[in-house]
């Protein structure tokens, strides 16, 4: 005989949750906030699947997801499966094959759920909200600095406007490394001891290039300063147009949203595998968690990949930075309202709650189902809490 307790229905996955009223109209009103930013810069919207075929999926910029990609077997095919990690390999597939016929640059954006093996980072969930934009075709400082432009539109949108976009150069490391000909057990020490900030470990592993690593390291900070830092230490040919680069991104941005802080990490590397150019990590001041991630990346396959660039924003940890939303107010309507009154009152903003039958209490009955205001004869009346 069995006495264990029988589940919790309401019990859920690691990582997984459900969300409640009023925060679920919220997270979607913000979503849609955010895409119509999105669509006023002309960034066309498309809905990937949330399944593919796993080597599609897993192809280009796709197979950086490989690990943190959920897989079953279709059972009409036979064929392996794959739950989408990230969105952006799905964009990527979408503007090379389905819209490769349209002028360059092509703008896209999508918004959507994405369900990863493992949280990552500080955050603890698995299923991932995300809203973004791509824009393919062109390699340039204007491209980069018109998806930072318009994320940091989408997010004030939401009444965030102390934000901090934070630059990082994912290849200048490697190139410097590399173009150097340090051995790879050093290239590997010297990884770790970057990606743990240790100065100690960099002048121990770094040899010749141990004064350049710890200028790099110790440069992280406002953009200004650091790209002083960056174009002034000793590069090789590679790892200089790589800084030249970012210096050329930081002052497209400049020109286009003076007023938004930039901060500049030469030797930090938090973006995705995919990433090859300058990525960009989006911060509220603080807070720990990042409230958008994109960069620079070949969106394609091999040499038949076209340049590219893009932003994703996650409205979950967007909303925990964001002033509160005050919800719909809602205002209880007796029964026999008359329907036009009551259009009106909710293209004024009010969330209706009609009486299916008479009630003997109207006020008590709306403050039982929620409701701030009760329609009288002359028009909405505030409650009271009893």
């Amino acid at each position: 005989m069995n006495d264990d307790p029988p589940p919790n229905p309401a019990l859920l996955p690691a990582g997984l949750s459900d969300l409640l009223p009023p925060e679920a109209e919220t997270a979607a009103a913000s979503v849609e906030a955010i895409m119509g930013i999105f669509a006023a810069h002309a960034y066309q919207r498309v809905k990937p699947p949330l399944l593919e075929f796993a080597d599609g999926l897993l192809a280009g910029t796709g197979a950086a997801m490989a690990d943190q990609t959920f897989h079953l077997m279709d059972p009409d095919s036979h064929r392996m499966m794959g739950l989408r990690a990230d969105m952006t390999p799905q964009v990527a597939r979408i503007a090379t094959t389905r819209l490769a016929h349209l002028a360059r640059p092509l703008r896209l954006s999508y918004a959507g759920q994405s369900l990863r093996v493992r949280a990552t980072g500080l955050a603890a969930e698995r299923q991932i909200a995300q809203a973004g934009i791509e824009l393919i075709g062109p390699d340039s400082p204007a491209a980069d600095a018109e998806i930072v432009q318009v994320g940091a539109e989408a997010l004030a949108a939401l009444g965030l406007t102390r934000i901090s976009f934070d630059l990082t150069l994912p290849q200048l490391v490697p190139t410097l490394l590399e173009e150097a000909g340090l051995p790879p057990a050093a290239r590997s020490a010297l990884g770790r001891a970057l990606d743990r900030k240790d100065a100690a470990a960099v002048a121990e592993h770094g040899g010749k290039l141990a004064g350049t690593l710890t200028d790099l390291l110790l440069a992280a900070g406002p953009a200004d300063r650091a790209l002083e830092a960056l174009l002034g230490a000793a590069l090789t040919p590679g790892a200089r147009a790589h800084a030249e680069r970012l210096a050329a991104t930081v002052a497209a941005i400049r020109a286009r949203v003076p007023e938004l802080r930039l901060t500049v990490d030469p030797v930090e590397f938090r973006g995705l595998r995919y990433h090859t150019g300058v990525t960009l990590t989006v911060f509220a001041p603080g807070r720990h968690e990042e409230l958008a991630r994109g960069g620079r990346y070949i969106c394609g396959n091999g040499e038949a990949g076209e340049p590219a660039t893009g932003l994703t924003l996650y409205p979950d940890a967007v909303l925990r930075a964001a002033p509160p939303r005050a919800p719909r107010p809602r205002i209880f309507l007796p029964a026999g309202t008359d329907a036009a009154a009551a259009a009106a009152l909710r293209a004024e903003g009010y969330a209706t709650v009609a009486a299916l039958h008479p009630i003997a209490d109207p006020a008590g009955e709306a403050r039982r189902l929620a409701c701030s205001f009760l329609l009288a004869a002359a028009g909405p009346v505030a409650l009271t809490p009893e």
